[in-house]
């Protein structure tokens, strides 16, 4: 499994960061510019420049900074229940995201440019390995305490993020939050029927 970026953000970073977080949500990948992000960051474009040469270089940052606070919400967990983390690891891909479905669209429009932009494909695909590697360490976990059935982990994992990845695109596509509570049913459902 490929880690997450081992980088670090200075609060200048953590600032054009929020502010291309704030920009995103407003304005989508397409209507994305350093101007609109300078805009939100209450800098020059300039300014912006100064750490990222292109807009394409800021979002392949604000990627990895999307992947350091998935992670630290991941280690944030306090409890090592299997069951207990399966289910906050659902909550986290299925429920969180209806808190901003504006950047939920702005990050469907980014994966879409990924076949041609290798800093943004490289990323998706850290992030994707990285998930599949915490939903499989979960349930082997859950297997060597005897709390899941043996089951082929990598399985249940690949099929979980199906469910996931597929509520994600029908809730943006279709403008309906309710593809994500109805997915976090189902992979509930399916961890249940799989796992028990």
């Amino acid at each position: 499994m490929a880690g997450p970026s081992d980088r670090t953000f200075s609060d200048q970073t953590e600032e054009i960061m929020q502010a291309t977080y704030r920009a995103l949500r407003e304005h989508g990948y397409a209507d994305l510019t350093i101007q609109r992000i300078a805009d939100e960051y209450g800098k020059s474009t300039a300014a912006v420049h100064y750490y990222y040469d292109t807009k394409d270089d800021l979002l392949a940052a604000f990627l990895d900074y999307l992947l350091e606070r998935f992670v630290d919400s991941i280690h944030d967990v306090e409890t090592t229940d299997p069951e207990a983390r399966l289910n906050l690891l659902l909550d986290e891909l299925l429920v969180k995201p209806q808190e901003n479905p504006d950047l939920s669209v702005a990050l469907l429009e980014m994966r879409s440019q990924a076949p041609y932009k290798e800093a943004f494909s490289d990323r998706f695909r850290q992030n994707d390995e990285y998930v599949r590697y915490m939903l499989k360490a979960v349930i082997n976990h859950g297997i060597d305490e005897g709390v899941f059935t043996d089951v082929d982990a990598e399985h249940v994992t690949r099929s979980l993020l199906t469910i996931i990845d597929g509520a994600r695109t029908r809730a943006v596509m279709l403008d309906d939050t309710e593809e994500l509570e109805t997915a976090r049913q189902t992979a509930s459902e399916y961890a249940d029927a799989m796992l028990q």
